[in-house]
C-alpha cells in the first residue's frame, strides 16, 4: 500500500522527517497536532490489515468449531501480521531493507493495531452470541464490523496524537 495517500491534504517535505527533530507545520502535523484527514488516513490503513487478518482468523476459526479463545487469538495475531504486513510491504517497496523495515512496520503500527484489538474483540466478546455465531447468522457479521467501526472511532484520535508527536505512522513518512 502506498503511504502517501496519508497525505493527499498536506505537503510533503522528506526533509523533515530525518533525525529527532518533529515534523514541521508544511507534513500537517507539527508538535501539537496532527490534521484529523492524516490520522483518519493512517488509521483506516491500519485497519484494513487488521480487518483482514481479523475477519480471516474469525472465519477460520468458526468454520473449525473451535473454542471462542483459540478463535481469537488467531484472529488477533493474524491481525498483527496482516496489519504489519501492509506497512511492512509499503517500505520495503520503497527500498528500506528487512531489518529496518521490520522496524519501522513494529513502531508505525504497534500502538494502532493493539487498540484497534483491544476495542473489537472487546465489542465481540461482550456481545451476547456473538463468539457463538456461525458464519451464515447475520449477529456474526454485524458484530465484527460493527467491532471495526467503533474500533475506527476510538483508534483515530490515537493516531492523531501520535503522528503530531512524530509517533505511529509517522515514522513511516520518513521512508516515502
Amino acid at each position: 500500500m502506498d503511504h502517501t495517500a496519508h497525505h493527499a491534504d498536506t505537503a510533503h517535505d522528506h526533509g523533515a522527517h530525518h533525525g529527532p527533530a518533529a515534523p514541521t507545520q508544511g507534513h500537517g502535523h507539527a508538535h501539537g497536532g496532527a490534521s484529523w484527514g492524516t490520522a483518519s488516513k493512517a488509521t483506516l490503513h491500519c485497519l484494513t490489515g487488521c480487518a483482514i487478518g481479523e475477519i480471516l482468523g474469525m472465519a477460520i476459526g468458526t468454520a473449525l468449531l473451535w473454542g471462542n479463545v483459540p478463535t481469537m487469538v488467531l484472529a488477533i495475531a493474524l491481525a498483527f501480521v496482516f496489519g504489519y504486513s501492509f506497512t511492512l510491504f509499503a517500505v520495503r517497496h520503497a527500498g528500506l531493507g528487512l531489518k529496518g523495515a521490520i522496524k519501522v512496520a513494529l513502531a508505525a503500527d504497534t500502538v494502532s493495531i493493539a487498540v484497534m484489538e483491544l476495542v473489537d474483540n472487546a465489542i465481540i466478546a461482550l456481545t451476547p452470541g456473538a463468539m457463538d455465531a456461525h458464519l451464515s447468522d447475520g449477529l456474526f457479521w454485524s458484530t465484527l464490523l460493527g467491532g471495526f467501526a467503533v474500533a475506527f472511532l476510538i483508534t483515530t484520535p490515537v493516531n492523531k496524537w501520535l503522528i503530531g508527536r512524530g509517533k505511529g505512522h509517522a515514522v513511516v513518512h520518513a521512508h516515502h
